[in-house]
């Protein structure tokens, strides 16, 4: 006999995706990077990929349609971008985008009703709370109204609860850090703030989704670079420090990989260190550096 399934119930299904993506980045001696590095399904960086799009840094990514990417914003030494790259399910970085909403750097971004994506605050050079929600096919729309958070910048964003996505942590202005959190709903809609959480305040963070439907953020600046990190839960609660694994650093990046991990990768100063979060919210110990060029201010994203 087969199983009775009662009607109108319903099995969530997240898309989870298998690979991930660093990409651009400033690098010094160098400048302004466009290089993009593959990550596997295990976890494994590969060596730099030529770079295909404007080189940048301060721009964020995220995932879209289920299974592609975006990269988007940023600055072009000196100059405010607002452009866009496309990344295809089979990691291949598509040409400039010509930019939609307010060009800015120091923006997060992430997923969020399981295919659509949004980028939201950064630095106009002023500080932000603008968000830009993108399609299922990759489509950047114009500014929403200014959001109810607090404008800052230096910030990260993830997914949590399978389609909903938080922004969390950054610099409010001057020197100052923040653990302000806005939750993004499955419809883009971004609330007001969450009360700070117990975390470290902290800017140049970096933040992903593990496990299916939960997300982390870690690393960063305090007055000094950081290894601690901070669980998101499925209801998307933050929650207090976690004790630093691996090298202290900041202006680094992270994105899923593997369906249900995550990794933390580069950052200052200039390094290509990577640290894996299994499908527990564990961070792990520094792995070898990459082949990959060292770097700081970029963006990752899975895809596939």
């Amino acid at each position: 006999m087969f199983p009775i399934i009662p009607a109108n119930t319903a099995t969530a299904s997240f898309p989870e995706n298998d690979e991930g993506i660093f990409g651009f980045g400033f690098k010094s001696p160098g400048g302004a990077q466009s290089m993009t590095n593959l990550v596997s399904n295990a976890g494994v960086v590969a060596s730099d990929t030529a770079g295909v799009g404007t080189a940048r840094y301060g721009l964020a990514a995220c995932e879209y349609g289920g299974d592609k990417g975006i990269f988007g914003y940023g600055e072009t030494p000196g100059v405010f971008i607002s452009t866009t790259n496309l990344v295809s399910n089979a990691g291949v970085v598509a040409s400039d985008t010509t930019g939609v909403g307010t060009a800015r750097r120091m923006v997060a971004a992430c997923e969020y009703g399981e295919d659509k994506g949004i980028f939201g605050f950064g630095t106009t050079p002023t500080v932000v709370s603008i968000t830009n929600l993108v399609s299922n096919a990759g489509v950047v729309a114009t500014d929403q109204a200014a959001t109810t958070g607090t404008a800052r910048r230096d910030l990260a964003a993830c997914e949590y609860g399978g389609d909903k996505g938080i922004f969390g942590f950054g610099n409010p202005g001057a020197d100052s850090v923040t653990s302000i959190t806005n939750l993004v709903s499955n419809t883009g809609v971004v609330a007001s703030d969450q009360a700070a959480t117990t975390g470290t305040g902290r800017r140049y963070i970096a933040a992903c989704g593990y496990g299916g439907d939960k997300g982390i953020f870690g690393f960063g600046n305090s007055g000094g670079a950081q290894s601690m990190t901070n669980l998101v839960s499925n209801a998307g609660v933050v929650a207090s420090d976690t004790a630093g694994v691996g090298t202290a650093r900041y202006g680094l990046a992270a994105c899923e990989y593997g369906g249900d991990k995550g990794i933390f990768g580069f950052g200052t100063t200039y390094t290509n260190i990577t640290n894996l979060v299994s499908n527990t919210g564990v961070v792990a110990s520094d792995q070898a550096a990459t082949t990959g060029t060292g770097r700081q201010e970029f963006a990752a994203c899975s895809f596939n």
